[in-house]
This record gives structure tokens, sequence and C-alpha cells, in this order.
């Protein structure tokens, strides 16, 4: 019997927002999902905003410029919720 290895691979390949989810796809093919409410600057934002996203570094991460938040894949595998705003 042999064994193949699975190719790894965590960088980002595509980020869809939904009204109430963040799904993350990466080029190993694995996706990641997340409440939206994890994330209040993001939710908070209008969808011009949330879907002009760009890759941070070098594809371990998600910049929004338009309302200046990051994310990391490390981040989002390890299930952490971004900080709450203050008010």
């Amino acid at each position: 019997m042999s064994i193949s290895a699975v190719a790894v691979d965590p960088r980002v390949s595509n980020v869809e927002v939904t009204e109430q989810t963040l799904v993350v796809t990466l080029r190993d093919g694995r996706q990641i999902s997340a409440p939206l409410s994890w994330f209040p600057r993001l939710a908070q934002a209008d969808a011009k905003a949330k879907s002009r996203w760009e890759l941070a570094a070098a594809g371990h991460g998600i910049h929004w410029p338009l309302i200046d938040e990051d994310l990391s894949v490390d981040g989002l595998l390890q299930g952490s919720a971004a900080p709450r705003l203050r008010p």
C-alpha cells in the first residue's frame, strides 16, 4: 500500500464575504468559514469595502484597504476572532 503526501499550501486563493459569513479558500483547497460578527470592522463595512480585498504577507494574510482591516490565515485557522471595536 502506498501513501501519498497531501500538498499543504495555507496561502489565500479567494475570499468571499456574505451577509453573515467570511469564507476564505486556501490554495490547497481548504476553506475556512467564520461568522462575520467575529470581525466587527468588516461586518460594519459596506459591500464595496467588503469585496475589495488583497493578499498580504505573501498570501498568508488578507487586507481590506478601504477599511484598513487585516486578518491572518494562522489566526483564522486557530479560530481567533478580531478584537472588539471600542465605542
